[in-house]
């Protein structure tokens, strides 16, 4: 051991300084600004309470332009991350959350389908970049044993943000007619704009990487390189690996797929959850409103439970098949009775959700690090984004077609099974890999 080298009990105490420094300066900035993200891209689904009826929008055309905000966001997804490379994650980051905080804004004006339809694609478009570019961001940071947790501390600012908007919506929506505007034109305004001046921070606080964050100590930057750099020999896909392998890869399709499915019944129950359980329930807006943030508090709880508790096991697909199977039960249960179990198995249905993210949205970083991790997460969230397209423009069609929100809750319970199946066959194959890894490393020593 060198002289300038730590000894192991000081390497523990550095490292443990380290991700407490990083945690506690990235995550708050990084949750908040995901929080207006997902506020601004799902908050139409309290605006059409109102602007549907004002702006005579049928089912259909809610569900196709809600849905054409992914189709933006998944053409422009893998350019927007080789993007973030060129100029920094800061930079980068910030622009994002100025252009969609904007157009966010000026939902606010639409008048007709092709406005609606228009402006939900440009907002995709802006938005581009921004999930996959935070969950890379955090490989720079964050040691692979790690990860769950990390991913589920700033991704809990997805259930947060319904209950944000949840609590904000009856107050926003009850402004219909202050200085001549409707209600859910305050809502778009009012929660649109503190994403553009969210930018700021995000350009004063986030550096780009451990080498420029000046609240690191020379050793703890030195610790965490160590650390990444062993988590890089491990990845299929590393940082000299060229991106059309990353983006061809089978194991970045596979778990594309798997999240594809999964968010498939995520959007379709975001994008109608409000006018689903005021049917069930017959209660206001504001109440509704509450309900809604209650089942966000239900799923940051589980977020943070079954992400800490996969790190401490060590194990991934047990952590996201069961609560994928679960989800499965719930929707089905909800296309199927009437009144508070609706809402309580749809309750059940979006905590499963949101527990399983933190540790499906650690197993792309177990096989790719480097410029791979970049290429290859965005390509996955390329395949994902399609998820909120076919989701809420599938639910629009059923609730014209039938009269009501059971027959498309039904039909989530398949796909909810499909990505419990794609995650069991990617960790089998992972596990497989890592085991031939490990032996092969074993017979080069002996």
């Amino acid at each position: 051991m060198s002289a300038t080298s730590p000894a192991p009990t000081d390497a523990v105490s550095i490292g443990r300084s380290a991700m407490r420094k990083a945690a506690w300066r990235l995550l708050p900035i990084i949750g908040i600004g995901y929080c207006l993200s997902y506020m601004d891209r799902i908050n139409i689904s309290f605006a059409s309470l109102r602007m549907n009826e004002d702006l005579h929008f049928s089912a259909s055309v809610y569900g196709l332009g809600a849905g054409l905000f992914f189709i933006g966001y998944a053409i422009f997804e893998i350019p927007s991350n080789l993007m973030l490379l060129r100029y920094g994650a800061k930079r980068w980051i910030a622009r994002i959350m100025v252009t969609w905080g904007i157009l966010a804004a000026c939902m606010m004006f639409v008048r007709t389908p092709l406005e609606f339809n228009v402006l939900r694609f440009m907002l995709g478009v802006a938005e581009a970049g921004f999930f996959p570019g935070v969950i890379y961001y955090l490989t720079l940071w964050f040691p692979a044993t790690m990860r769950a947790r990390a991913i589920s501390r700033f991704y809990i600012a997805l259930p947060l943000s319904s209950v944000v908007m949840g609590s904000l919506a009856g107050w926003l929506m009850g402004l219909n007619g202050t200085l001549g505007l409707s209600g859910w034109q305050w809502l778009f305004l009012i929660e649109g704009l503190p994403a553009a001046f969210f930018s700021i921070v995000i350009l004063k606080y986030l550096p780009d990487s451990p080498d420029t964050a000046k609240w690191l100590t020379t050793h703890e930057r030195s610790w965490l390189r160590d650390q990444l750099d062993a988590d890089s020999t491990l990845a299929h896909l590393g940082h000299h690996d060229g991106l059309l392998k990353a983006l061809l890869s089978p194991k970045v399709w596979l778990i594309g797929l798997c999240f594809f499915t999964a968010l498939t019944c995520s959007y379709t129950y975001g994008f109608s959850a409000p006018a689903i359980l005021q049917g069930a329930t017959g209660w206001s807006v504001t109440k509704v409103g509450f309900l809604v943030a209650g089942f966000g508090v239900a799923g940051a709880l589980g977020m943070i439970f079954n992400g800490t508790h996969s790190d401490h096991k060590k194990e991934r697909a047990f952590h996201v098949i069961v609560p994928y199977c679960i989800m499965a039960t719930g929707y089905v249960v909800a296309s199927y009775t009437h009144g508070f179990v609706v809402v309580a198995a749809l309750g059940v249905s979006f905590t499963c959700f949101m527990s399983a993210q933190g540790p499906a949205l650690a197993v792309p970083t177990q096989f790719l690090a480097g410029r791979s991790a970049a290429a290859g997460i965005a390509m996955m969230n390329t395949i994902t984004m399609f998820s909120g397209f076919v989701g809420p423009f599938w639910m629009g069609v059923m609730k014209d077609a039938t009269g009501s929100y059971q027959a498309g809750l039904r039909g989530l319970a398949l796909p909810a099974l499909i990505s419990a199946g794609f995650m069991f066959v990617l960790t089998q194959m992972l596990k497989r890999r890592r085991v031939a890894s490990l032996t092969l490393a074993a017979e080069m020593v002996d």
